[in-house]
């Protein structure tokens, strides 16, 4: 069966207005409580509101024009802009930084993403928007996130491991022995979230990607297969990320002639 007589609910844009009330209701719990998120909660349901309606109509246009450097452009720019959010969520904010993590990201999930579409899917043309933007664009915002992480652990496992990492230079070890544990420690801490999911994919929850397609009539055996693909996309496309990440970034913390730098830390 390659689909289900099922027609999907059309949702008004009075309906959007009102589904704002839940948003509200969130707001008022966090007021009633005093967690103070309340002001980030609007703020966050408005721009979700504009961000998202804008991205529908941009890629009702992209689809309908569909121009293989369009296409190239869209996935450049969520990229970016992922290189800028993982950055601005870091500490310890160097001018390297973004350029890191949009090459991690661009070859993790570009890998990622070759070989789903070209060798398994096989789609034609190469560019086709209705596969190659959603699924890039699920696969750069885990990358977003594991980046995220494995940033942020690298950071404090080498100020945290200060004296065993000098024991180890001392002992005539290179910085990247040094820094191993602190390395793998980070690439674990950014590939945790991922495998967790797949833990319980399918039994606590019903991904994204899958409900959507089940919503709007494609068997739920189809979804799934999808939805696992997905799942082994986004498995590899975080290992590949947090490795490329980490084995830079600790780079910062050692001289050429692997000595730990006290003004780094």
């Amino acid at each position: 069966m390659e689909g289900l007589n099922f027609n999907l609910i059309d949702i008004s844009y009075l309906d959007l207005i009102i589904s704002l009330g839940l948003i509200i209701v969130a707001a008022g719990i966090s007021k009633w409580q005093g967690m103070y998120l309340e002001g980030d909660l609007i703020v966050g349901a408005v721009r979700t509101f504009i961000q998202l309606l804008a991205v529908g109509y941009i890629l009702k246009y992209i689809f309908a024009f569909d121009r293989w450097y369009l296409i190239i452009f869209i996935i450049l720019i969520m990229i970016i802009i992922a290189s800028l959010t993982v950055t601005q969520r870091q500490k310890k904010r160097t001018i390297e930084l973004p350029f890191i993590v949009g090459f991690a990201m661009t070859a993790g999930s570009g890998i990622t993403v070759f070989v789903v579409t070209q060798i398994l899917l096989q789609i034609k043309p190469w560019y086709e928007p209705h596969y190659l933007i959603p699924l890039a664009g699920m696969v750069i915002g885990n990358s977003m996130n594991g980046s995220t992480l494995a940033i942020d652990r690298i950071d404090s496992e080498i100020k945290s491991r200060k004296m065993e990492i000098e024991a180890y230079l001392a002992l005539g070890a290179t910085a990247r022995q040094a820094a191993g544990a602190s390395i793998r420690a980070a690439m674990r801490a950014a590939m945790i979230p991922t495998i967790n999911s797949m833990m319980v994919v399918g039994i606590v929850a019903l991904p994204g990607m899958m409900t959507g397609q089940i919503l709007s009539g494609t068997s739920p055996l189809i979804a799934v297969k999808y939805q696992i693909i997905i799942m082994y996309m986004i498995a590899l496309s975080v290992a590949i990320s947090s490795y490329l990440l980490t084995n830079i970034r600790f780079n910062r913390y050692f001289t050429s002639d692997h000595r730990l730098k006290e003004e780094s830390l």
